[in-house]
C-alpha cells in the first residue's frame, strides 16, 4: 500500500503588506479563497505520484483542489474539510496597532498555538486527533484504491504523516513542506 502527501502549490494571493493582528483574519479569508499559480514544471516524484494514482484526495480548499487538478486532471478528486490546515488562533488585542507581514503574523499565531492557546480554532491536542481520523481515512481509501494521493497543507500533513508512522507506515523522516512537496509513505 502507498500513501503520498502533496503540499498544494504557492497561492495566488500576493498581498504582502504589513497589517495588523485583527487586519489577520481577513488576509487568511483571502488566502483560503485563492487558487494556487500554475507552474512551468512540477517536481518529478510529485508529478509521478500524482499520475499513479486513481483518486486524488483533497481538503476543501481551494488551493488544495486546484492543485490537484493541475497535476492529476484525469483523477478522481474527492475533496474533504477532514484534510484542512490546522488554524490559527485569533488574538485577543490589538498589540498597540503593531503591524507586520502576513507571513510573520502567522508565525507569531503558529508558536502560540504550539504552546496552548487555542482562542477560536482547534486546539493542537483536537488537530491530532483529527489528523489520527484523517490518517484511517486515507489507509481506507489505499486499501480500497490502491496508491492514494493527499493533495493537502503544511501542518496537517505532518500531523498526518505522524500518525502513519504510529501505524507502521515508512517513509522520509522528515515530510516535504515546501510548495509541491512530496513524501511517500509505504505499508507492506
Amino acid at each position: 500500500m502507498e500513501i503520498s502527501l502533496i503540499r498544494h502549490g504557492r497561492s495566488l494571493l500576493s498581498e504582502n503588506d504589513r497589517i495588523t493582528i485583527n487586519d489577520f483574519r481577513s488576509w487568511i479569508e483571502k488566502y483560503d479563497s485563492s487558487g494556487v499559480n500554475e507552474e512551468a514544471a512540477y517536481p518529478p516524484e510529485t508529478i509521478k505520484r500524482a499520475a499513479d494514482a486513481k483518486v486524488v484526495i483533497t481538503s476543501d480548499l481551494k488551493r488544495s483542489v486546484e492543485s490537484a487538478r493541475l497535476l492529476n486532471p484525469e483523477a478522481k478528486i474527492i475533496s474533504d474539510p477532514l484534510f484542512r490546515e490546522t488554524e490559527l488562533p485569533v488574538c485577543s488585542t490589538e498589540l498597540f496597532q503593531l503591524r507586520l507581514g502576513p507571513g510573520i503574523w502567522a508565525v507569531i499565531l503558529r508558536l502560540v498555538w504550539f504552546s496552548g492557546y487555542s482562542r477560536k480554532c482547534e486546539s493542537l491536542k483536537e488537530a491530532k486527533l483529527r489528523a489520527e481520523k484523517a490518517a484511517k481515512k486515507l489507509i481506507d481509501s489505499s486499501i480500497e484504491y490502491g496508491p492514494i494521493v493527499l493533495v493537502g497543507h503544511g501542518f496537517m500533513n505532518i500531523l498526518i504523516a505522524k500518525e502513519l508512522k504510529k501505524k507502521g507506515w515508512k517513509g522520509r523522516r522528515k515530510t516535504a513542506s515546501e510548495h509541491w512537496g512530496c513524501t511517500t509513505y509505504f505499508f507492506a
